[in-house]
């Protein structure tokens, strides 16, 4: 989980190969609506994100159902959020990509997405509840040692 520029699919995408987890990307899952307002630079509010967060949670609860450990990039910014996709199963587990503001802007910079304007970032900032009970890693670190990190948490249950 994290603010868009975090690295939520960089790093996804290589924890699924180092891991063998499959790997879905959270925007994937957004109605044509939202995604059609955040191209025209506009942030969501939480009712555009209702549906949105219950297909994640759709697709969570069919992993679950298979036996399946996954990966899932999204960015889960509010404490509400994060609890209609855990529902208080603690096979469901966040982890925070988090950094400076400064790195995040020139991480958005230097990318092009295909509907998520660099403008966005201030009010994904401003919307971000940090959670308490998370493994929070600060994206200023290298990959490959976030990997690791998330490895040996994952390991730890």
């Amino acid at each position: 989980m994290g603010v868009s520029g975090a690295g939520k699919t960089f790093i996804g995408k290589k924890l699924s190969e180092k891991s063998g987890w499959p790997f879905f990307e959270g925007d994937d899952f957004h109605p044509k609506a939202n995604v059609e307002k955040m191209r025209q630079g506009q942030p969501l509010n939480d009712e555009d994100r209702v549906p949105w967060l219950l297909e994640l949670r759709k697709q969570i609860e069919t992993q679950l159902e298979n036996g399946t450990t996954s990966i899932i990039a999204c960015s889960a910014l509010k404490a509400a959020y994060r609890e209609v996709l855990q529902r208080d199963d603690r096979r469901v587990r966040f982890i925070l990509l988090h950094g400076a503001q400064e790195l995040l802007a020139k991480r958005l910079a230097e990318r092009e997405h295909a509907y998520m304007p660099s403008s966005l970032l201030p009010s994904q900032l401003e919307t971000l509840e940090i959670p308490e009970d998370v493994l929070t890693l600060d994206v200023a670190e290298e990959a490959d040692s976030l990997i690791e990190q998330v490895l040996a948490y994952a390991e730890a249950d």
